[in-house]
C-alpha cells in the first residue's frame, strides 16, 4: 500500500478520491484550506502559502501526490488574475518542485479549458490555446509540471459532476431547481465531456498507482451540450422538462469567455486504463441512483 497526499481533499473530486484511497487501504493525507475533509489525515495546504505547501509535502513524504486544489471559478479567475496565477500556476510549480525533490509521483489534474473550443474532441497532442484566464493559469501549471525532473502525469478532465454535501454540480443544480418548479435557462451551444466523479476518481487513482506518465485525457466518453445533458437528467428522474428554457452562450453575462466546444478525446484513457471513461448514459444512470439515495 502507498502513501498519498491529495490536495483539495474537501472538494467535489477530492472528497471522492480520498474516500476511495482510504477504502483501498492506502495511507492518505488530505490537503485542505478552510473546510475539513471527511476522510484521511487532514493537513492544511493554503495554495497562497508557499511555506505551508513545502512543509506539508516534507512532513507527509508521500509516494504520490494527486494535485486537485485550484481556483476553478472561471469568472473570478478573469477578474482576479493575480490570485488565479498564484493558486493555479505558482502553487503547482511549488508542489511539483517539492514532489520532485522528494521523489514523489505527481498527478496534476488540469482542464479542458486549456483549449480554445473552436473544434472539440481534442487529443492530448493537440495545441493548447486558452480563451480565458482560468484556462491560461491552469496551462501555466501544466508547463511548470512538464519541466519537472521526476515522473509526472497531467490528467485533463471536463465538467465533473456528482454528489457532494456543499458543492452543487450541474445535474444537481438542474434537478433541485426543477423539483422546486423553477424555470431555468440552459445553454444549447456549449459542448463538453461531462465526467462522473466516482469514475474520474478511479481513473486518477489508477494513474497514480501505476505511475502512468505524460498527458492523458480522463473525461467522460460522450461529447454533449449542457442542454441535452439537462434533458437526460430530467428524463432519468421523471421530472418535467417544460421548466427547461434553451439559451445561448451569447446571452450569458459572464466576465470570462468560455470555449464553445471543449470536449476531449478519451481514446488514450480507454485503451490504457483498466477503469474506462464512462459514457454519459452510464454516468447519469449511476448519478441518478446516488441522487435518489440522498
Amino acid at each position: 500500500m502507498s502513501k498519498f497526499l491529495v490536495t483539495g481533499a474537501a472538494g467535489l473530486i477530492g472528497h471522492q478520491v480520498v474516500k476511495d484511497l482510504v477504502l483501498y487501504g492506502h495511507t492518505v493525507y488530505s490537503g485542505y484550506n478552510k473546510i475539513l475533509p471527511n476522510d484521511g489525515t487532514p493537513i492544511q495546504m493554503d495554495l497562497t502559502n508557499s511555506e505551508q505547501l513545502v512543509s506539508a509535502i516534507e512532513k507527509t513524504n508521500p509516494d504520490a501526490i494527486i494535485h486537485l486544489a485550484a481556483l476553478t471559478n472561471v469568472d473570478l479567475c478573469e477578474t482576479q488574475k493575480e490570485l488565479a496565477k498564484k493558486m493555479n500556476a505558482n502553487a503547482t510549480k511549488i508542489i511539483g518542485n517539492q514532489a520532485a525533490k522528494q521523489g514523489a509521483f505527481l498527478v496534476y489534474v488540469s482542464t479542458d479549458y486549456v483549449f480554445d473550443g473552436i473544434n472539440g474532441l481534442k487529443k492530448e497532442t493537440d495545441k493548447t490555446n486558452p480563451v480565458d484566464y482560468y484556462g491560461e493559469s491552469k496551462l501555466q501549471g501544466e508547463n511548470a509540471v512538464k519541466n519537472l525532473a521526476s515522473p509526472w502525469c497531467i490528467a485533463r478532465t471536463s465538467t465533473p459532476y456528482g454528489m457532494h454535501k456543499t458543492k452543487t454540480s450541474f445535474p444537481v443544480w438542474i434537478a433541485k431547481n426543477i423539483l422546486e418548479k423553477k424555470k431555468i435557462n440552459v445553454i444549447v451551444d456549449q459542448f463538453t465531456s461531462p465526467t462522473f466523479v466516482p469514475n474520474l476518481s478511479r481513473m486518477l487513482i489508477e494513474i497514480a498507482t501505476k505511475q502512468i506518465t505524460g498527458i492523458i485525457h480522463v473525461a467522460g466518453a460522450t461529447r454533449i451540450s449542457r442542454y441535452d445533458m439537462a434533458k437526460m437528467v430530467l428524463e432519468r428522474l421523471n421530472l418535467d422538462k417544460n421548466f427547461l428554457n434553451s439559451s445561448s452562450m451569447k446571452d450569458m453575462k459572464w466576465d470570462a469567455k468560455r470555449p464553445s466546444d471543449s470536449s476531449l478525446d478519451v481514446s488514450k484513457a480507454t485503451s490504457i486504463l483498466h477503469e474506462k471513461p464512462y459514457s454519459i448514459q452510464q454516468g447519469i444512470s449511476d448519478f441518478v441512483k446516488e441522487f435518489k439515495s440522498t
